[in-house]
């Protein structure tokens, strides 16, 4: 799994023109894409990084300040453009294989006591930020 971490002033994601999630706290957004073979385990460890990630002011994690999370399922971060001017996303894996372990990340992070807000698997999603430092970090479990 793989995830790119925004530490954010405020964060939302619209579809359709309403918006579906939103923190407007200090928090994190994060970026969460699956690959073919990655598991629960890693949903769970990927889980447990970002709420105690600390990157937040005075080097604070979301676990010790409870800030918010938005998490937002994005297929893009295993695209390959190594070849040409065209993405190819064979890295990615499928919906009903990512789908559920962006879904174990959201869970374990609830589990842990997070304010989790989310966007909508799948769908044509506008998320609009404020990128608090700027501070964006790239995690790999």
């Amino acid at each position: 799994m793989r995830a790119v971490v925004q530490r954010v002033s405020r964060a939302s994601v619209t579809v359709d023109g309403a918006v579906v999630g939103a923190i407007e706290e200090p928090g994190l957004l994060a970026l969460v894409g699956v690959t073919h073979g990655d598991t629960p385990e890693q949903a769970r460890r990927l889980a447990g990084k970002l709420w105690g990630l600390r990157i937040l002011d005075g080097e604070k994690s979301c676990s010790d300040v409870a800030a918010p999370l938005l998490v937002i399922s994005q297929f893009t971060l295993y695209g390959d453009t190594r070849k040409g001017r065209r993405p190819s996303w064979i890295e990615a894996a499928p919906g009903p294989v990512a789908e559920p372990l962006v879904e174990a990340v959201v869970a374990e992070l609830r589990g842990l006591g997070a304010q989790v807000q989310t966007g909508v698997f799948g769908a044509d999603m506008k998320v609009a930020l404020v990128n608090d430092g700027p501070i964006t970090l790239v995690l790999e479990v």
